[in-house]
């Protein structure tokens, strides 16, 4: 079945038929455009409704203190970089950016990049190639999988935050150069932590460099929000930790942080910091303004930790399945597609914006809305959330 939307011809028509066959499983992702900025509330077809979609954790994406910064550095620094930085140079607004951050993480240096995305593509490949091995977990985030691909080394999955399988794999894998582990910190689908001192145990044991991407645990995690090495105390013994800013920084771009070696390396061979443009202008100052406010206070993590347990707790006794989740992210388990999307829709009618995710985001039968609380909510912003989910869970028969 072709969707009537999409003229088509032979070259394109099983695109069309793709996308048909999409819409007719509940699986057709239909994106929402906001008309304000992001944050605790948004404006969605002249209706403003309460926002759990967004990664902005700490409320951050439309501080007043990162906006004035962002504009005081166009007004000296201009807009954008003008090349990448291995030709046309590095603005010095980047270098304080990567010093800073590199105090914040208790790392030895830190590079950034344009997004938590690319940093992943820029690292794997360069630390690990065709005869080296990489053992990933499982549930690993698109952009580890595709870092992986990309190195043409070996690609070994163990078993979804378990040291014990991991430990197996390694075992059983014999033929290698050099070898990587690699983790999220916190799963994003699902909210749960990896167990990073034991992972660190199992790659300390057989001299294996150890990653982590941290995307969910910046500014969410350790003390004032300096992330899972943080948290589980792990300062030097995690090679590399991949960050976003995208998320509880409110802002965009990518970190690398680790070993000094690590990182010149990066700066040498990483592609997508030789090949494209570094984090534009206001995006730097902006995320050197969100290090100063949570160097300065952690009032803003502690106020998410507070909404998120609130969230959970209450959801739990009105009967919802919130899954395995550790962290400020709360999946509300549905199982299938078009149950999640029914979910979603009749949600937004109730003035929360929420959305469904389905297949391949997680896999077949555990559809969900996931929640992502944020400082930005207020407790009568909770309740006002925790009644429509109610309404909306008896009127569907979820709960």
């Amino acid at each position: 079945m072709t969707s009537s939307k999409y003229s088509t011809d032979s070259k394109t028509q099983y695109l069309a038929d793709q996308i048909a066959a999409l819409q007719e499983q509940g699986l057709y992702n239909r994106i929402r455009t906001i008309d304000s900025p992001m944050d605790g509330h948004v404006v969605i077809n002249d209706k403003q409704v309460l926002n759990f979609c967004a990664n902005n954790y700490l409320g951050l994406a439309n501080h007043p203190r990162l906006k004035d910064a962002a504009k005081k550095a166009i007004d000296q620094y201009g807009i954008g970089p003008g090349a990448v930085r291995t030709i046309a140079g590095t603005m010095s607004l980047h270098d304080t950016l990567e010093q800073r951050l590199a105090e914040f993480k208790k790392a030895e240096a830190v590079v950034t990049l344009q997004s938590g995305f690319t940093a992943n593509l820029a690292t794997i490949p360069v630390l690990v190639g065709k005869g080296d091995v990489i053992f990933s977990d499982r549930l690993n985030h698109a952009s580890i999988i595709d870092g992986c691909r990309l190195s043409r080394a070996k690609i070994v999955a163990y078993d979804h935050n378990s040291p014990s399988d991991l430990r197996a794999k390694i075992e059983a894998t014999t033929e290698y150069n050099n070898r990587l582990i690699i983790t999220d910190g916190v799963f994003s689908m699902d909210g749960d932590i990896a167990p990073l001192p034991e992972l660190y145990e199992v790659a300390n044991e057989h001299d294996i460099m150890l990653m982590v991407d941290d995307a969910h645990g910046e500014g969410v995690l350790g003390n004032s929000g300096r992330g899972i090495v943080d948290h589980f105390g792990l300062h030097g013994k995690v090679d590399v930790e991949i960050g976003t800013m995208s998320k509880a920084f409110g802002v965009m771009g990518g970190i690398v942080a680790g070993k000094q070696v690590i990182i010149d390396w990066i700066k040498q061979r990483g592609r997508p910091f030789l090949f494209s443009s570094a984090m534009t202008v206001p995006d730097v100052a902006a995320c050197l303004e969100a290090v100063d406010m949570l160097e300065n206070s952690d009032d803003l993590v502690k106020k998410l930790w507070s909404n998120a347990e609130l969230f959970k707790t209450e959801m739990q006794k009105l009967g919802f399945d919130t899954g395995h989740t550790e962290t400020p992210i709360v999946p509300v388990m549905l199982g299938e597609a078009p149950l999640a999307q029914a979910f979603s829709k009749q949600l937004f009618e109730e003035g929360v914006f929420a959305m469904a995710i389905g297949f391949p985001t997680v896999p077949q039968g555990t559809a969900r809305i996931r929640v992502m609380n944020s400082a930005a909510h207020s407790q009568s912003d909770l309740e006002e959330a925790l009644a429509a989910f109610e309404k909306v869970g008896k009127a569907l028969g979820v709960i």
